[in-house]
C-alpha cells in the first residue's frame, strides 16, 4: 500500500501510535481472567511499532510485567504468558486455568508485533446462529476472550433495530407498519441484510429498548481495549410501505429465493437514498458513537438489476456517500461474499466498477472465504484496495468436526509476503456459527503476531497440551490423526452432516443434508480409541471431556449412514426382520447420542431455548422467542421453507425431540407397508411430517433442560464398548 493512504486510513480509524493504557481497566480485565491472580502483574504502556499494536513480556521485582500500546496488546500479552508459561488455554468448549500456586517469572524478554493492522471478527450470520439470545454476562465473556486473541475490529451490530425505529419513525411510518417489516430476533441478520421482512416478529419494544443498551455496553468494552468495532450503514432496504407512503421513490421488489415473500430495495439513484443514509449514520453515531467503520453489502445473495459497469459505478458512489454525508471520515467494510456467491454475474469488469467508485482509503473488502474460495487472487487483489484474509470454515452454526487446518496455518502469511496481494492489510475470522470446532478456531489465532507459517504438526502437540493441562501419548497421537483427517477439510461448504438430521429418507443424502465424509471414517475411530485410552488420565480436564464428547459424536453421526442404507436395503428387499433389526438400531443410536450429548452444556437445546425465553419480560415475548430458537435450528421459515436443516444441529434433546420422532414416524409407516403389502404413500407421509414439524415448532411445553446430566467420560467409555467393533465392521 502507499504510504500516504495507509497512513490516512490509520488516522481517519484513529489506530493513534501513543499508547493508550487504561491501568484499572487492565486490571479488572486480568482479574476477569485469571480472579485474585492480579497482584502478581504489572501493567505498563509502550507505543506502536510500525503503526501497529505490539506487545513485551517480561518479570521485574517478582513480578509479571505486560506491556503493550493499549488494552488490546495488555491482554494479548497476557494470553500468551498464560499459553507459554502456564500451559494454560481459554476457550468457548473448555478451559484449563489450572495455574500454579506461585506465578512463574518470565526468562529474558518477549517481544512481538503484529503485521496485521486489522484482526477482523465476526459474520452478521454469527449474531443469530450463535449470539441471538446473549447477555452481557456472555458477551463479556467474548469480548475478554477477543482481547485475548488479538481481535481489534469486530462488526458491532447489536441493537440496530432500535435505531432504525427511530429513523423510520421520524419519516412518519407507524409502529404497525414498522411490525411488518421487523423480523424476530433469531433473523436479525438476514433482515439485516436485505433478505427477508417480518419472519418470526412482530418484534417486541422490550427487545429494541434492551438491546439498545446491550450494544452500549459492548461498544463501551471493545474501545475500552483500543477496538475500532464495525458499525451497520444503510443498504437500501426499506420497509413494504415504503411504496405507498413515498410513491415516486424508485423502489425495487427483489427475492432472496428462500421461499420468503419479497422485500422493497430503494434505487441508490433515488435521492431519498442518501437522505435516509445520512439519517441512519447520524441517528447511530448520536446512539452508539463511531469509529469510522460502516459494514455495508447492498447485493448480499441478490443479483443486481444490470451487470452494465457504468451503474454499479454509480451504485457504489451512492451508497458510499450516504455514509460520508454524515460521517466524512466513513470507511466501507464490505464483504467479498457476493464475488463468490454470485460469481457468474461478478465478473472482473463489474468487480472493478463496483470497487473503484470508492476512494481506496474509504474501503476495506473482507475476502470472507479465504481458506477455501479466495477471491483475492482473481480480482488483482481487489484491485489496490485494503483487503483483509478471512476463515469462514462454517456454516449455518453445524457443528460437524471440520476445518482446513494447514491452510489456515501457512495460508494468511504466504498471502501476507506475495507480490500478487497488494494491500494485504489483516486477517479475519468470519464464521457463521462459533463454540465449535475450538482448535481450529485456537490455531488461526496464532497467525495474529507472526508472519511466517505455522508448523500445525508441532502446534496441534502443544495445543493438546495446553487444552488437557499436561502431555499424553494416546491424546498427542489422536490429534495427529485428527489434523490428518476430519482437519484436513475439502472445498465443501462446512463439514458433512448426519443423515440423522434430515428428513426421513432412504437415500444416502438429501437437500441440505450432504453426507459425503472427504477422510476415512477409520481414522476418526483409531482417534477415538486413543482418546479413550487416555481418558482415566485426563478426565478432569474440562476441554478433554469436551473433544471426548465431540468425537465420539462424529463417530456415531458418521456410523449412522451405513445403518440407514443397510436399513433401505431390507425394505426394498422385503425383509422384514433385518428391517426391524437396523431401524430399531437407527433409532437406538439417537438414544445412545441424546444421552452422550446431554452431559455437555455445549450440546444443550434446552440451553437455546432457555436463554432465547429469558430476554422476554411476558409469556407473550419469552413464547415468540422460543418459536424464534426453535424454528431456526429446524425450518429456518414455514412448513414448507426450502431451507429446513440449513442450521440443523446434533444437540441433546434436538436428536431424542425432534429428529427421532420424525423417524419413528418413518419406520413406523414402512413397517405398514411391509405388513400390508400396501406401497408406501411417500406423499401422504410428507404432508404427515410437515404437519408435526410446524407443530413442534409452536409448541411451548417446557420439554428440555438446561441443566446437563451425566458424567461425560462415562457415557463416552460405554458407548466405546457397545459400538466399536460394529462401526469398524460397517466400513
Amino acid at each position: 500500500m502507499k504510504k500516504g493512504i495507509l497512513t490516512a486510513i490509520v488516522i481517519a480509524l484513529g489506530f493513534s501510535a501513543q499508547a493508550q493504557v487504561d491501568q484499572k481497566a487492565s486490571h479488572d480485565f486480568i482479574e476477569r481472567v485469571i480472579p485474585g491472580r492480579s497482584v502478581s502483574f504489572l501493567v505498563e504502556a509502550i507505543p506502536q511499532e510500525n503503526g501497529k499494536d505490539v506487545f513485551e513480556l517480561s518479570s521485574h521485582d517478582g513480578k509479571i510485567v505486560l506491556k503493550g500500546n493499549n488494552g488490546l496488546s495488555i491482554a494479548s500479552a497476557l494470553n500468551y504468558y498464560l499459553k507459554n508459561y502456564c500451559n494454560a488455554d481459554i476457550g468457548w468448549n473448555g478451559t484449563n486455568l489450572n495455574l500454579p500456586a506461585t506465578l512463574p517469572m518470565v526468562k529474558g524478554f518477549i517481544h512481538k508485533n503484529t503485521p496485521y493492522q486489522y484482526r477482523y471478527y465476526l459474520n452478521y450470520c454469527t449474531f443469530n446462529y450463535t449470539m441471538a439470545w446473549w447477555d452481557w454476562e456472555r458477551w463479556q465473556k467474548e469480548i475478554d476472550w477477543m482481547a485475548l486473541n488479538g481481535i481489534n475490529m469486530p462488526l458491532a451490530i447489536t441493537g440496530e433495530e432500535a435505531v432504525w425505529q427511530d429513523v423510520y419513525k421520524s419519516m412518519g411510518f407507524t409502529d404497525k407498519e414498522l411490525d411488518a417489516f421487523f423480523s424476530g430476533p433469531a433473523y436479525f441478520s438476514w433482515f439485516w441484510m436485505g433478505n427477508i421482512d417480518a419472519w418470526g416478529g412482530p418484534l417486541p419494544q422490550h427487545w429494541k429498548d434492551s438491546h439498545k443498551e446491550l450494544q452500549k455496553k459492548i461498544l463501551e468494552r471493545e474501545r475500552s481495549f483500543g477496538m475500532k468495532p464495525v458499525l451497520s450503514s444503510f443498504t437500501g432496504h426499506v420497509p413494504p410501505s415504503f411504496k405507498d407512503r413515498f410513491p415516486k421513490a424508485k423502489v425495487k421488489r427483489t427475492n432472496w429465493d428462500a421461499g420468503f415473500p419479497d422485500v422493497f430495495i430503494l434505487d441508490p439513484d433515488d435521492e431519498l437514498f442518501e437522505t435516509i443514509g445520512k439519517k441512519y449514520i447520524e441517528a447511530q453515531t448520536k446512539e452508539f458513537g463511531t469509529d469510522h467503520l460502516y459494514s455495508a453489502d447492498t447485493f448480499n445473495e441478490n443479483v443486481p438489476p444490470t451487470n452494465d459497469s457504468t451503474y454499479l459505478d454509480g451504485m457504489s458512489k451512492k451508497v458510499f456517500n450516504s455514509m460520508a454525508a454524515a460521517d466524512p471520515k466513513a470507511v466501507w467494510v464490505m464483504q467479498g461474499w457476493m464475488f463468490h456467491y454470485n460469481g457468474k454475474f461478478w465478473g472482473q469488469p463489474q468487480i472493478k466498477a463496483l470497487l473503484n467508485a470508492v476512494p481506496d482509503e474509504h474501503m476495506i473488502v473482507l475476502d470472507l472465504y479465504s481458506d477455501a474460495h479466495p477471491v483475492w487472487n482473481r480480482t488483482e487483489a481487489y484491485y489496490g484496495k485494503p483487503w483483509i484474509w478471512s476463515m469462514l470454515q462454517n456454516f449455518g452454526g453445524n457443528i460437524s468436526l471440520f476445518g482446513r487446518m494447514r491452510h489456515v496455518a501457512a495460508d494468511p502469511a504466504i498471502a501476507l509476503h506475495d507480490p500478487e496481494s497488494k494491500n494485504m492489510q489483516g486477517i479475519g475470522i468470519t464464521p457463521e456459527g462459533i463454540e465449535q470446532n475450538p482448535a481450529l478456531f485456537a490455531l488461526m489465532f496464532e497467525n495474529v503476531w507472526r508472519d511466517t507459517p505455522i508448523d500445525a504438526d508441532a502446534w496441534i502437540q502443544d495445543y493438546a497440551k495446553r487444552r488437557y493441562g499436561q502431555l499424553n501419548a494416546n491424546a498427542g497421537e489422536a490429534w495427529h490423526i485428527l489434523l490428518n483427517s476430519v482437519y484436513a477439510g475439502g472445498l465443501t461448504e462446512g463439514g458433512p452432516e448426519s443423515i440423522i438430521v434430515a428428513r426421513p429418507t432412504m437415500l444416502p443424502k438429501i437437500d441440505r443434508v450432504l453426507t459425503h465424509l472427504d477422510y476415512d471414517p477409520k481414522k476418526l475411530n483409531k482417534a477415538w480409541e486413543l482418546l479413550i485410552a487416555s481418558a482415566d488420565s485426563l478426565k478432569q480436564s474440562d476441554g478433554f471431556q469436551y473433544d471426548l464428547v465431540d468425537v465420539t459424536r462424529q463417530v456415531l453421526a458418521n456410523y449412522a449412514s451405513p445403518l440407514q442404507q443397510k436399513m433401505a436395503a431390507a425394505y426394498k428387499s422385503g425383509n422384514k426382520e433385518d428391517f426391524k433389526k437396523y431401524s430399531t438400531a437407527f433409532l437406538q443410536l439417537m438414544d445412545d447420542m441424546d444421552a452422550l450429548l446431554a452431559t455437555r452444556k455445549d450440546f444443550l437445546l434446552g440451553k437455546w431455548i432457555n436463554e432465547a425465553r429469558a430476554n422476554g419480560i411476558t409469556d407473550k415475548e419469552k413464547n415468540l422467542y422460543e418459536f424464534n430458537a426453535r424454528d431456526l435450528v429446524t425450518l429456518w421459515g414455514d412448513k414448507e421453507s426450502g431451507l429446513r436443516e440449513y442450521s440443523n444441529r446434533q444437540w441433546a434433546g434436538l436428536i431424542k425431540g425432534y429428529y427421532e420422532p420424525r423417524w419413528e414416524l418413518y419406520f413406523t409407516q414402512l413397517n405398514k407397508s411391509l405388513s400390508t403389502g400396501v406401497a408406501f404413500d411417500e406423499k401422504a407421509f410428507d404432508k404427515q411430517v410437515k404437519d408435526w414439524e410446524w407443530s413442534w415448532v409452536n409448541r411451548h411445553d417446557n420439554a428440555y433442560s438446561d441443566a446437563v446430566k451425566g458424567n461425560p467420560v462415562e457415557q463416552a467409555k460405554a458407548l466405546f464398548v457397545k459400538y466399536n467393533d460394529v462401526v469398524k465392521q460397517a466400513y
